[in-house]
């Protein structure tokens, strides 16, 4: 019979790559990984590692495992989640980590409303609600984050012009598509005879100034794509991935900006305007497979979806 402690150490090998960062995240010696390694390999018959070089793969049946490991994992995560549950009500910790203007939007609402949920538990209950840890990351790294097991939810994205992949033995729920708008000043929308609200055709807009995140980010591959489809290269004057400071110089007239419609945040003297041919930010929640059933988490991703009903237009 197979050994869940062992499936956690061959999990935890797929996940950080070598038996020296296994032993450490486990706390055991390298020598303990190697030894529950091979008693694992005893138990399913066949060999789930193989030597590359000086490290360790997994071999088919060791991958074939791991996938069976993350929801026999998942599943005793929730059974520990059930029960602490049904002692008062306690949900614990729940870690996310979200893009900024995920963070800044959605996550204020979530805030809000477990504050609201916490209002309505009987007295002697309210101290033992969910407890919310938010740690702000793009989506690449919060998915790294995720396999990790560092955090337990990851708001992350995907443009229509830019797919993403999500890491194997994930869930994904979209909460809400995110149009990409262009934002311009009023002065310079005037001077290009765009009405309030009238698509704009980029086509039109090779010549301008462009202001655009930093090259790091997958809005900036967003907009190179885009403007290639419209025929152009931007002419960018400005990088930075604070799009409080895009849309302040856009305010100003330095320039054009690209931006999804969370992203855009309250500013006198802008104009904002659909595209022409359209782009749109799909935002997921991604978990592990096997914790949708966690109290904590399904009642995270309750007010999740709340919170993106309310933000979306």
């Amino acid at each position: 019979m197979l050994d869940v402690r062992r499936l956690r150490v061959l999990q935890h090998l797929a996940t950080y790559g070598t038996v020296a960062a296994t032993a450490e995240i486990l706390h055991l010696t390298a020598p303990a990984v190697s030894q529950q390694l091979a008693v694992l390999e005893r138990e399913a018959g066949v060999p789930v590692v193989e030597k590359s070089g000086r490290t360790l793969r997994l071999t088919p049946a060791g991958e074939l495992l791991v996938a069976h490991a993350e929801v026999i994992l998942g599943d005793l995560a929730a059974a520990e989640s059930d029960l602490r549950a049904l002692k008062g009500g306690h949900h614990g910790l729940i870690r996310v980590a979200a893009f900024a203007s995920a963070a800044r939007t959605l996550l204020p609402t979530v805030y809000r409303l477990l504050a609201e949920h916490e209002d309505t538990r009987d007295e002697d209950t309210r101290a033992r609600t969910l407890t919310v840890q938010l740690v702000e990351q793009e989506p690449d790294p919060a998915m790294e984050s995720l396999k990790k097991r560092e955090v337990d939810v990851v708001l992350a994205h995907s443009y229509s012009v830019l797919p993403r992949n999500f890491p194997g033995n994930s869930r994904q729920d979209v909460l809400m598509e995110d149009p990409v708008l262009l934002c311009l000043s009023a002065a310079r929308a005037e001077r290009l005879e765009l009405a309030p609200g009238q698509p704009a055709d980029l086509a039109r807009l090779s010549d301008e100034a462009w202001l655009t995140p930093g090259p790091e980010t997958s809005c900036f591959q967003m907009i190179q794509r885009t403007c290639g489809a419209a025929g152009f290269v931007p002419d960018i004057r400005v990088r930075s991935s604070d799009f409080s400071v895009l849309v302040a110089l856009v305010a100003a007239d330095a320039g054009i900006a690209l931006a999804p419609r969370l992203a855009i945040p309250e500013q006198e003297g802008i104009s904002v305007h659909p595209l022409l041919v359209p782009v749109t930010r799909t935002v997921f929640t991604v978990i592990r497979t096997g914790t949708a059933r966690r109290p904590d988490v399904h009642l995270l991703s309750t007010l999740l979806r709340q919170a993106a009903d309310l933000a979306s237009p």
